[in-house]
This record gives C-alpha cells, sequence and structure tokens, in this order.
C-alpha cells in the first residue's frame, strides 16, 4: 500500500502541473486601420460607429493600425472620441502620423506613449508593436518602411523572453502584398524564433498602411492586412469627386480615393486550439468602383470595400 507521504508528494506534483499547463486559452479585441481623421469629411462617423460598436461588444481591449492623425487642434474632438473608450486601448504608428511637421515625439506624446515600438501582455498572450518608420540612411527625406537595427535586436530580446504566444502589430506590412522594405529579414527573425519555441510561437502579423484585405501564411505565420476603416487610395491620376464640390474644396484628397459608405472594422478572436476568428464589417464604394475608373484590375485580389470574414488555422506545437 503507497504510504500517505509518498502519494501526498505525487498529488502535489500533479497538481503543480496542471497549475503550469497553459490550457485553452482566447483573446479578442476590436481592430481598425488607416482611419486618417484629416482626409475624409466624415471622419467623425466613422470613429464613433466603431467606438460604439466596442463599447457593446466588449472585446479585452482595442487596436488601431497607423494613420489616425495629427495632434492639431481641429481635430481633437476626435481623439477625444476614442480616448473616451473605456477599456483598453492602443496605438501603432503610421507614417502619415508625422504629417504638417508633427515629430515622432510630438505624435507620441499626445497618444501619451513612450516608445513607438512597445509590448503588452492580455490572456495568455505576448502582443509586440513594431515601428516601419525607421530610416534606412541618417539623411532619409519622406516616407519610409523599413525596421532597423536598433529595432530587430529589441525584437530579437522581446521574442527571447516570451513565454505566452505571440502576435505581432504593425503599420507597414511585415507579408506581401507592399512589404516594408527589409520584411525578409524581419521575417527571418521571426521564423527562426518558431523554429526553436514550442508554445510561445508566434502566430501572425497584423497591418494596415496597404488598404487591403488580404491574409497570406507564410512558413508557419498569418501576414493579415486590415483594410483601411476609410478608403482604398487610388492616385492623381484616378481622381474623380464623389461628394459635393464643397466637401472637395475642403478635403482635396477624398477625390483621389475610393470612399467606402461605411466604416470597416473588425473583431478578431485568437484561441489556443489553433483557430484565428475575424469578423469584419463590409460595405460598398461610394460612387464607381475603383475598376471604373482605370484603377488596375491586377489590384483586385486585395481590394474591396469589406474586410473579409475568415477562419484561420495555425498550430502551437512543432
Amino acid at each position: 500500500m503507497m504510504s500517505k507521504i509518498l502519494w501526498s508528494g505525487i498529488l502535489s506534483i500533479l497538481l503543480l502541473s496542471c497549475t503550469n499547463s497553459p490550457g485553452k486559452r482566447s483573446v479578442t479585441f476590436g481592430i481598425c486601420a488607416d482611419v486618417h481623421l484629416p482626409t475624409m469629411h466624415d471622419s467623425e462617423y466613422r470613429i464613433t460607429t466603431f467606438i460604439d460598436s466596442m463599447k457593446a461588444n466588449k472585446p479585452d481591449f482595442i487596436i488601431e493600425l497607423g494613420d489616425f492623425g495629427i495632434p492639431h487642434e481641429k481635430y481633437h474632438h476626435l481623439f477625444d472620441i476614442w480616448n473616451a473608450y473605456p477599456g483598453k486601448k492602443y496605438h501603432v504608428i503610421g507614417n502619415h502620423e508625422m504629417d504638417g511637421g508633427t515629430t515622432m515625439n510630438e505624435a507620441l506624446s499626445y497618444r501619451h506613449m513612450t516608445s513607438s515600438f512597445y509590448t503588452f501582455q492580455e490572456n495568455g498572450y505576448l502582443f509586440i508593436v513594431l515601428d516601419g518608420n525607421d530610416k534606412k540612411f541618417l539623411e532619409e527625406k519622406g516616407y519610409r518602411a523599413f525596421i532597423g537595427p536598433e529595432q530587430q535586436g529589441w525584437l530579437k530580446e522581446q521574442l527571447k523572453q516570451a513565454k505566452e504566444p505571440v502576435i505581432i502589430f504593425s503599420h507597414q506590412a511585415l507579408g506581401p502584398p507592399d512589404a516594408i522594405e527589409n520584411a525578409e529579414d524581419i521575417r527571418t527573425i521571426l521564423e527562426e524564433h518558431n523554429r526553436h519555441a514550442t508554445y510561445n510561437k508566434i502566430i501572425a502579423s497584423f497591418n494596415g498602411h496597404t488598404h487591403n484585405d488580404w491574409a497570406e501564411e507564410l512558413n508557419g505565420i498569418w501576414y493579415i492586412s486590415i483594410n483601411s476603416m476609410a478608403y482604398k487610395w487610388l492616385g492623381e491620376e484616378y481622381g474623380y469627386i464623389r461628394y459635393s464640390e464643397e466637401v472637395d474644396k475642403n478635403f482635396k484628397w477624398i477625390k483621389y480615393t475610393a470612399p467606402y459608405k461605411d466604416p470597416l472594422f473588425a473583431i478578431v478572436t485568437i484561441s489556443s486550439d489553433g483557430i484565428i476568428e475575424i469578423k469584419g464589417q463590409k460595405s460598398e464604394f461610394e460612387g464607381p468602383s475603383p475598376w471604373e475608373v482605370g484603377y488596375p484590375v491586377e489590384h483586385k485580389p486585395y481590394t474591396s470595400a469589406q474586410i473579409t470574414d475568415r477562419k484561420l488555422h495555425f498550430n502551437l506545437s512543432n
């Protein structure tokens, strides 16, 4: 007969094992991208619709993936709508956050951020926010799509310390289409981590910037482009006045876009049983579609007035 002392020891080991087991975990977040507050005449309607939906759905947190707006007085009331959300909320710094002469420090300070790249944890998952606005060369001007050596070193250190499954957020894409200049270098860092990882694998990378609706798996990691809340950028050669002359006068960039009638955003649930579920909003183009004004049809596979509902599968085990 097993002694009480021995049985007690075995029971303690079993209980400790159960306590340390990750078990089934899920996290839900509301996500939007490329709100472009200064560009659209109806930005208040769009951001209010998102925030009201998040208040009703109560995700674990919300995040916007960059190109939200600049800290100008005339946009304060729109930032106030975001800031009034009662739950956890996070920003990603996009390339247009520094428009109008805004510095990176000013953009960060206005959002109460101490760094443009950072981490946070929620429900047993590690989230890593990256900044794709690094300069490739010291004298470089204009918009950028690059992650430099210092940030790469920081990323490697965060992955080395990771104990939970990892999700990446960035403004510029790390995967196709339209990835950052050194996307292969960054993906190599992510894939090298996963080769040696067990439960703390990188599951997915979410980005904005491209105004695309797209998801693609590369070497076991999902790269997911979240469509703009507001429009598909077409370019000056495809200009078309879709609203009134007054709107066109006051919001000069709208005519170079294909706006969505309704704001696009999504609710994402990631479960450790291996499913990323995306529930996205659907709309339609305001006025003619991109193809009707001559936009290249090769962009059609990932250009639409929606965020597609998806169920994407991943594997946390080797």
